[in-house]
């Protein structure tokens, strides 16, 4: 790889730890190019999953300020660079993992600091942002109903009871 090659493939990378909102680094040995495809594809389109050599992640790293990932580049290096919500992509890693053995989730960065594989795996295990929403929507559209029916109450006893007592006066006249 010439320098210029280098030079640009260090300032790109730099860009990505910047721009996203989330890194997972993994290690691929023995994944054949179609399984890579598969986990390119697995992945989506928030998340974009880049092999490079550790010696130009680890100059990305340091030029894009990004600290206490020296340690996981040893071996073949991928990172997986998510865009957006990260709950999508780890699960499509997890899952992927699972599947290939030969995928080694070794950990990752998100919110400005480093984080661990089992912390890769707790983010996975959420649910997506869009159930959250769906759980929080439906929580709160119960409370209304709840809200509402307390409001309801007070009249239809007035009515139950002005019933009642109109029944009671038409037995006893």
């Amino acid at each position: 790889m010439a320098k210029a090659e280098k030079v640009d493939a260090v300032d790109e990378i730099a860009e990505r730890f910047t721009t996203a909102t989330a890194a997972v680094v993994t290690e691929y040995r023995g994944l054949s190019m179609s399984q890579l495809v598969d986990l390119r594809r697995s992945l989506g389109a928030g998340a974009t999953y880049r092999v490079a050599k550790n010696t130009l992640v680890k100059r990305a790293a340091e030029k894009s300020g990004v600290e206490g990932l020296e340690d996981l580049f040893v071996g073949p290096t991928a990172i997986t660079f998510i865009e957006g919500e990260p709950v999508d992509a780890a699960k499509a890693l997890k899952t992927f993992a699972k599947d290939h053995k030969a995928l080694v989730i070794k950990g990752g960065y998100m919110d400005g600091r480093p984080i661990s594989v089992s912390e890769v795996e707790a983010l996975a295990d959420l649910d997506s942002r869009e159930v959250t929403l769906g759980k929080l929507a439906g929580a709160m559209k119960a409370k209304l109903n709840e809200t509402a029916g307390l409001f309801a109450a007070p009249a239809s006893q007035v009515a139950r009871m002005t019933a009642a007592l109109k029944d009671k006066k038409s037995d006893e006249g």
